[in-house]
């Protein structure tokens, strides 16, 4: 039987940072039907680690990394996949004109960094998490999260910045 206390200090605890978790999972992810789900699974092992999560010194932090470990895994199973399905022949494509997006926002530019530096920036400007924080959440040195965030704001600009600008339709450069 559990405690009536851990149960309210939990419901609490949920109620207070689940937004935060998912829209984190939806951020690192770029797929909102899978941050509610991977937000769901941090809470489920937050509860199952209770204890070491309200004893720790920032018990959001502890459930940040847990959500950044689950992230990090799901992305590992889809690019797994996804290779398989390369390998396979069946994602490629006959077409010869490329595919151009009209419209990108800063969630596919997200998507071009490489996953400790799209946590890192994620972390440090969307939910404004201390260096040492995002450190602990993410297992690596305060020094490395400095590196990561300057690297992935560097490559998040250089990236928005070279994007064709379009207008009605047609390129910019087109003419």
């Amino acid at each position: 039987m559990t405690d009536p206390d851990d149960e309210r200090a939990f419901r609490r605890f949920f109620e207070q940072h689940h937004a935060d978790l998912s829209r984190m999972a939806y951020l690192v992810t770029g797929e909102s039907g899978v941050a509610d789900d991977l937000a769901a699974d941090a809470f489920v092992e937050v509860w199952r680690h209770w204890e070491r999560v309200q004893a720790a010194d920032s018990p959001i932090a502890y459930a940040r990394g847990i959500l950044a470990n689950l992230a990090r895994q799901w992305i590992k199973r889809q690019s797994r996949e996804r290779l398989g399905l390369l390998g396979l022949g069946l994602l490629r494509r006959d077409r010869a004109e490329p595919d151009t997006p009209a419209v990108l926002d800063v969630r596919a530019a997200l998507r071009q960094l490489p996953l400790r530096r799209r946590e890192c920036v994620v972390l440090r400007y969307a939910f404004d998490v201390p260096e040492r924080e995002v450190a602990e959440i993410l297992g690596i040195s305060v020094g490395a999260v400095k590196s990561l965030t300057s690297r992935g704001a560097a490559q998040l600009s250089q990236y928005l910045r070279d994007l064709p600008v379009t207008t009605g339709g047609l390129s910019a450069s087109a003419g």
